[in-house]
C-alpha cells in the first residue's frame, strides 16, 4: 500500500490516455457527460497516479486514501482512471451505461471496484466526504486523506456550504476538496446561472486553507494540494481553473457538451485530436 513519487510526465500521459477513453466510452454509450470529464483529467490522474495511497488489489485496505467524486455525472473520468490503475479490466469501459454493466451513468459503490461512494445528486458529496474524514480520526498523525472533487456549478448548492462550515468546526485537516472550476454548467455559464463570485474567498471565510492552480498543470495541482494538506486541523480546498471539454477543439468552452455524446464524425475528429496529443507527449519522452 503505497504511491509512487509524482512523475509529472507520466501523469500527463495518463491524463491523455484517459481523455481518449472518455470519448470512446461516451460515444459507445450514446449518452454521458464528456465536458466535465475532460476538464478533470489532470486532476484525477494526479490523484490516482502520484498523490493518493491506494491499492487496486486491496481496494478496501484501511490505510488507503479515499476519493469522492461529488460531481458524479463526470463518472467517465473516474472509470478511466480506475481502469488505468487496474481496478477492473479495460474491456468494461465499452459497457458504460449498459444494463448490468459495472459502469453505470453515475458511480455506484455497490457495483464498481474502487468507487468509495455512490454519487450523482449534486451538493451531497462533500457532506459524505466530511463524514468519512471525521470517522478516520482527523487528529491522528497517520490518518489518511479524503479527497473530494466538486464542480463549480455544484457549489451553488447550499449543502456544500453547510459541509464547509462543519469541516472547519470539526477541524478536518484530513479533508481536501478540489473544485473543477471550468466556469460552465448544464444551463450555461455559472456567472449567468448563479454567480459564484470568489469561490476560494468563500471557503476561506468558512475557515478553510485555500490554494488555486491551473487545473491542467500537473505540477501546479500537486503543489496546491500539498500546500492545503500541510495545515494541521484545517480542511483544505484547491480551486483548479480548467476548460470544459479540454483537449477536443469543438468541445472546449462549450456548455452544450456538458451532457451529450458526439456523433460518429465528431467522435472521429475528437479521437484524432486526442491521439495526436498523446503521440506528441510520448514523443517528448
Amino acid at each position: 500500500m503505497s504511491h509512487e513519487p509524482l512523475n509529472i510526465h507520466a501523469v500527463e500521459l495518463k491524463a491523455a490516455r484517459m481523455r481518449i477513453d472518455i470519448i470512446e466510452m461516451v460515444a459507445a454509450a450514446g449518452s454521458g457527460h464528456p465536458g466535465g470529464s475532460l476538464s478533470a483529467a489532470e486532476i484525477v490522474a494526479a490523484l490516482y497516479f502520484g498523490i493518493m495511497t491506494h491499492d487496486p488489489l486491496h481496494p478496501d485496505a484501511p490505510e488507503r486514501d479515499r476519493f469522492v467524486l461529488s460531481k458524479g455525472h463526470a463518472a467517465p473520468v473516474l472509470y478511466a482512471a480506475l481502469a488505468e490503475a487496474g481496478y477492473f479490466g479495460r474491456e468494461h469501459l465499452a459497457t458504460l451505461r449498459k444494463l448490468g454493466s459495472l459502469l453505470q451513468g453515475h458511480p455506484d459503490s455497490k457495483k464498481t471496484p474502487g468507487v468509495e461512494v455512490s454519487t450523482g445528486s449534486l451538493g451531497q458529496g462533500l457532506a459524505v466526504a466530511c463524514g468519512i474524514a471525521l470517522g478516520l480520526n482527523p487528529a491522528a498523525p497517520d490518518t489518511r486523506t479524503v479527497y473530494c472533487l466538486l464542480g463549480d456549478g455544484e457549489c451553488q448548492e447550499g449543502q456544500v456550504w453547510e459541509s464547509a462550515m462543519f469541516a472547519s468546526h470539526k477541524g478536518l485537516g484530513n479533508l481536501v476538496a478540489i473544485v473543477d472550476h471550468n466556469g460552465l454548467q448544464i444551463d450555461g455559464a455559472c456567472s449567468e446561472v448563479m454567480c459564484l463570485g470568489d469561490i476560494g474567498g468563500k471557503f476561506a471565510a468558512f475557515g478553510w486553507e485555500v490554494a488555486s492552480c491551473d487545473g491542467h498543470d500537473v505540477a501546479e495541482i500537486a503543489a496546491a494540494i500539498e500546500r492545503v494538506r500541510s495545515i494541521p486541523g484545517r480542511p483544505g480546498v484547491v480551486v483548479a481553473r480548467t476548460v470544459k471539454g479540454k483537449g477536443v477543439s469543438f468541445m472546449e468552452g462549450e456548455a452544450g457538451w456538458h451532457g451529450k455524446a458526439p456523433s460518429a464524425p465528431e467522435t472521429e475528429q475528437a479521437l484524432r485530436e486526442l491521439r495526436e496529443a498523446l503521440e506528441a507527449k510520448e514523443a517528448a519522452l
